[in-house]
């Protein structure tokens, strides 16, 4: 056993006398469930408002880069989705909708479960058949039919944290083969030699909520970092099939002009990349009550990841993936 190995995740999200079992963990917790949280009452009578679930799926390929997600914050649900050419270096399909509360979005209590939006024009589904996840989008710019593979998938990671309000969770897996076909208005990309990565997040967020992200995935090896509402805990680098946890992250980049060169570091300095963007997607909605801002640059990462057992640096070159800045009032 190596010395940064993770602890097994344990079943439940809550262990007992309500107490919420805090840790980064290696495997799936079965049982997402926050109803035997220990909470005041002004806590359990707006607990519906602050409870935010989302299932979000990144395909990165040398050609293209495509971000999926379902997101339902309780009170309404959104989707998005879009693919990014990375020769022609312009998003070449997208959709983006908001619905109806308690109807558009539909979301399992499983990491990398059932979830479903649909909303106008925008149809999205993941679907769970035992070890695989079937993604598809039925839009009038993209179309997609992805099979996820979830078989022989490396560790996942769990982590649940105190965040900003109560209590969040999440499930972060990498390195995932993928088939199938994306369409976008002028051209057909076949996902035969990409990888997936997928996230799932349930927990009790805070109204206002902001982050800085980067994640990218290979077979070989794959990072997720946060600095925001976590703190440092789901800074985590896969290695070769191995999970290892970071701690804190530092991005330095110039959020005027998000396309010029990011720099990201742990402060134990066993992460230094800089991020290469090549695009970007974002968004800026402000439904009166709710709001959010985010871009998320598409492009690829260089430098060094150092395994903390062996004292090995490994080259990151040209890996594809997303760095992003967001703030949500939800």
């Amino acid at each position: 056993m190596t010395t940064s190995r993770l602890p097994a995740a344990p079943s439940q999200l809550v262990l007992e006398h309500g107490l919420p079992a805090f840790g980064m963990y290696e495997g799936i917790v079965e049982q997402l469930d926050w109803q035997p949280l220990q909470t005041t009452l002004y806590q359990r009578l707006t607990r519906k408002l602050h409870h935010k679930r989302w299932q979000y799926a990144a395909i990165a390929h040398p050609d293209y880069f495509i971000g999926a997600a379902i997101v339902d914050v309780g009170w309404t649900g959104t989707a998005f989705a879009y693919l990014f050419d990375r020769q022609r270096r312009k998003v070449a399909g997208a959709t983006s909708a908001n619905g109806l509360p308690g109807l558009s979005a539909k979301m399992e209590d499983r990491a990398f479960g059932h979830a479903s939006f649909t909303a106008g024009s925008c149809r999205m589904a993941f679907q769970r058949k035992r070890d695989a996840l079937t993604l598809t989008i039925q839009s009038p710019k993209l179309r997609l039919a992805a099979d996820i593979q979830l078989a022989g998938m490396p560790p996942v990671l769990a982590s649940i944290a105190p965040a900003n309000w109560l209590a969040h969770s999440t499930h972060k897996s990498g390195g995932l083969k993928v088939s199938g076909t994306a369409d976008c208005p002028d051209k057909r990309y076949g996902l035969d030699g990409a990888v997936a990565s997928l996230d799932y997040s349930n927990g009790l967020l805070a109204r206002e909520t902001h982050w800085r992200w980067a994640s990218a995935h290979s077979r070989e090896m794959g990072f997720n970092l946060q600095q925001g509402y976590m703190g440092d805990a789901e800074n985590a680098v896969w290695l070769h099939g191995k999970l290892i946890r970071v701690g804190a992250v530092e991005f330095d980049f110039d959020a005027k002009q998000p396309l010029q060169p990011w720099r990201i570091r742990s402060t134990n300095r066993q992460v230094d990349l800089t991020f290469t963007p090549e695009g970007a997607r974002s968004e800026n909605k402000n439904l009166l009550i709710a709001a959010s801002r985010y871009i998320q640059p598409i492009g690829h990462f260089d430098g060094e990841i150092v395994d903390p057992d062996t004292g090995i640096r490994h080259a990151v070159q040209g890996l594809p993936g997303v760095t992003e800045d967001h703030t949500s009032r939800w």
